[in-house]
């Protein structure tokens, strides 16, 4: 089997409260202001399929939430969106593995992120055959040549494949194809759904 795991929230906790906490200390913007306007448009979209550079976006959002941040204290805050590893997810992932199941990360992502979380977080690489990421792949979740792309260089068939992920878009999107699709909805959704068939 392939089991397909997305990053935020199902690997690792994120918290996108803390990046608009650490930009309005920055700037000074009340954070409830900086809440109201945050939105992951057209900007976040191209941004996670690598069509602008990381400055780009910074500029994009600055402008689009009336932001005074400098490039560093934006880049700053976006990292602080990572809260800790989820170990239980971890230690599945390994024990998959063992079992001789193929184990793949899934992520829409940008390559802001992957300056930190990569190095923070060794054990997400440890724990995974390949690590797929939308900024490099030049598509994003939902859209379904993701998922077709990622089926094909594993070699697996639709039904043969599992795919955990905290976002219902994304799980329709997956669903479409013929995926099993797990919509993680807090930390004990994949610890549970293994309880059985890891007996």
């Amino acid at each position: 089997m392939l089991y397909i795991f997305d990053l935020g929230n199902v690997i690792v906790d994120i918290d996108f409260n803390r990046v608009l906490g650490a930009w309005s200390d920055f700037s000074r913007v009340p954070l409830a202001t900086l809440k109201q306007n945050f939105t992951m448009g057209e900007a976040f979209h191209q941004h996670e399929r690598g069509e602008i550079t990381d400055q780009a976006f910074a500029e994009a959002l600055c402008l689009e939430m009336d932001l005074p941040l400098s490039y560093e204290q934006f880049s700053a805050g976006w990292q602080t969106v990572f809260v800790a590893l989820r170990p239980d997810v971890i230690a599945i992932m390994h024990k998959l593995r063992e079992q001789g199941h193929r184990v793949v990360v899934l992520s829409n992502t940008n390559r802001l992120h992957t300056t930190f979380w990569p190095e923070e977080y060794p054990e997400i690489r440890a724990a995974a055959d390949h690590i797929y990421l939308s900024q490099d792949m030049g598509m994003r979740k939902p859209e379904a040549q993701i998922y077709q792309a990622v089926l094909q260089a594993e070699g697996f068939s639709a039904a043969d494949a599992v795919f955990f992920d905290d976002n219902a878009d994304n799980i329709e999107g997956a669903n479409q194809l013929g995926i099993v699709s797990i919509l993680v909805t807090g930390k004990e959704t994949i610890p549970n759904y293994f309880a059985k068939q890891l007996c």
